[in-house]
């Protein structure tokens, strides 16, 4: 129970941490980067700046990287939201393997104190106490001896919930590092299309 006593303290302390920085995440950033990419266009400073801003932030982070860039092609801007992805993916994922360590652990730590209870309730029973308040106690000890084991399934199914929860944002936030990264390209794109078309239309008129 020892070790199920710690891993249920440290499961709870993870928990506590990833849920302060997913409300955090899932409250701001989405309405952070969709103000960033509106005002690209019109001025990358004022963009920069406002994810500056909100630098706590891993997309603002990772948007930043691209943002900051000096007349990008959509080329330049994918790759440096691809490495600054990277650079973001530990702390989207952090804490998963212990999660996992915690689901598997936690029952087979059950399992092996119900089996060691057991092991010394009927090594304390002898052939005549059949029926003798000797029993009893054996009795009392095998009920004992497998709460160990519901004790690793709560902590389990406990930490598991909140893991598939935390997954399940992580996959949303890849999901959107990729739809605003499409349109910042495209952005990019157009501005770059925009400018092309000024040179020219300057080279005209110049040649008139």
């Amino acid at each position: 129970m020892i070790p199920l006593l710690i891993f249920s303290i440290v499961a709870i302390a993870l928990i506590a941490e990833r849920v302060v920085f997913w409300s955090r995440v899932n409250r701001r950033q989405s309405r952070v980067i969709r103000e960033a990419l509106n005002r690209y266009s019109d001025d990358p400073y004022t963009a920069a700046h406002r994810l500056r801003q909100n630098a706590d932030l891993p997309m603002a982070r990772i948007f930043l990287e691209a943002v900051e860039l000096q007349n990008p092609s959509p080329e330049a801007v994918r790759l440096a939201l691809e490495s600054s992805t990277q650079q973001e993916l530990p702390l989207l994922r952090r804490f998963n393997t212990a999660f996992d360590i915690i689901i598997g652990a936690s029952p087979l730590l059950g399992l092996l104190g119900t089996i060691l209870g057991l092991i010394r309730s009927f090594a304390s029973l002898q052939l005549g106490d059949i029926g003798s308040g000797s029993a009893m106690m054996v009795t009392g000890g095998i009920s004992e001896a497998l709460i160990s084991t519901a004790a690793g399934l709560i902590v389990a199914i406990f930490t598991l919930i909140f893991a598939n929860i935390f997954r399940g944002f992580y996959k949303r936030q890849l999901a959107a590092i990729q739809a605003c990264g499409s349109y910042l390209e495209l952005l990019c794109l157009n501005r770059l299309e925009s400018d092309s078309e000024g040179r020219s239309n300057v080279a005209v008129s110049t040649s008139q």
